[in-house]
């Protein structure tokens, strides 16, 4: 059965996806400084469970411990409570930090939906870590667009207790990281304070690189499952990964301290869908990338600024085009919608969202309300006016 996750080469020779041989395989698993289990349990059945979700038959903690083995991390807590990947970093900050503390994003402005959980914008004292007395600073970007090693190598101070990695490239016009990236700023983040913890948004990233995060040293990673590694059929859900310890502190987050990861009901044809989505998720990975490397030739044919570039490695699923405009934006997105699989009738409307600063547009015709991986973009209405696919 488990033959059928390896992952098959990009259509560049160059970028090849393999991230699923760690459910089987133990030669990748041994890069990471956690080896748990030579077999991963998988359950004869994926019985659910109702209520304070203590009889789910092991399941769950299967579901944990095969995405512990993959991401190559010490433990792993996967929850349908984790409804967006922003609730599961959220649930993972709080895990390192406490009153007094700082946290330092590295490679400049975190996403829009974390702006108010930091206390960037005002949450209208609803509980960012600016309410709870906690400090902020980000390492700009270079002028290149890339991570300020430089100023990287001087940015902790004494009571800087975490430091932010945003993977990918969220609403910014810079280039996503590469897992190789992330290990090197981690290098220079411990060589300042070995005792300074690091959290990695693993969103889009999943499964296109060979590695992940915490096989380099990220102390957390969390993301979502109706991105890459819910296959598209994930019907909900988050993951927080990594050592222990802060697995068990985030989960204390999501549910209480004392419960954390112990409790949490999973309905069956959720936790069979959580599984199944795993399972396919490496090649809907595959098949976005070789969608982002369609979209980008397209477009830097028609003279418009693509990232990441044409024909390059890629490090997430998010392909970035500069349209330039307003107008542009809007109508690539009714483009998109008009060419989904679902809603392809409906016509997508500019407007506030929650947890964003500017006007949003999302084209998202996917059977999952909010997936990404069937065909999806989506774009601030602000300059340079880019939009983000996701295909």
């Amino acid at each position: 059965m488990y033959a059928a996750l390896s992952c098959a080469t990009s259509a560049y020779p160059m970028h090849t996806l393999g991230a699923s041989r760690a459910i089987v395989s133990s030669s990748r698993v041994s890069a990471s400084p956690f080896h748990l289990k030579e077999q991963i349990f998988v359950p004869e059945h994926f019985s659910g469970s109702t209520g304070y979700g203590h009889e789910e038959a092991g399941g769950r903690e299967a579901l944990d411990q095969a995405f512990a083995e993959i991401f190559g991390a010490e433990s792993a807590v996967v929850r349908a409570q984790f409804f967006s990947g922003t609730r599961a970093i959220t649930c993972a900050l709080f895990a390192f930090l406490r009153p007094g503390d700082e946290l330092l994003a590295v490679a400049g402005a975190p996403y829009d939906t974390l702006e108010e959980v930091i206390g960037i914008r005002d949450s209208n004292g609803l509980g960012s870590l600016k309410d709870f007395g906690i400090g902020y600073r980000e390492v700009p970007l270079a002028e290149d667009g890339e991570l300020d090693w430089d100023a990287l190598s001087i940015s902790l101070k004494p009571h800087t207790k975490c430091a932010f990695i945003q993977r990918s490239c969220g609403y910014s016009w810079r280039r996503s990281l590469s897992v190789d990236e992330i290990g090197r700023a981690i290098g220079i983040i411990k060589s300042q304070n070995p005792n300074c913890l690091v959290m990695v948004d693993n969103c889009y990233g999943e499964f296109v690189e060979t590695i992940e995060p915490p096989m380099v040293g990220a102390d957390l990673i969390a993301g979502s499952l109706i991105k890459n590694p819910g296959g598209t059929i994930a019907p909900c859900g988050g993951y927080v990964a990594g050592r222990k310890k802060w697995v068990e502190a985030a989960a204390a987050r999501l549910s209480a301290p004392g419960l954390g990861v112990d409790c949490g009901s999973t309905p069956g044809y959720i936790m069979r869908t959580i599984f199944q989505g795993l399972f396919l998720s490496p090649q809907m990975v595959g098949e976005a990338i070789k969608g982002s490397f369609l979209i980008a030739e397209v477009m830097a044919a028609r003279g418009y600024k693509v990232q990441p570039l044409c024909r390059v490695p890629r490090h997430d699923t998010v392909q970035a085009i500069q349209l330039g405009s307003r107008e542009r934006l809007l109508a690539f997105c009714e483009a998109v919608q008009r060419s989904s699989p679902v809603s392809s009738f409906t016509k997508p409307i500019a407007g506030a969202t929650p947890g964003y600063a500017s006007e949003v547009i999302f084209a998202d015709g996917t059977f999952i309300d909010g997936s990404t991986s069937e065909l999806s973009c989506d774009g601030p209405l602000r300059e340079p006016f880019a939009v983000f696919c996701q295909v």
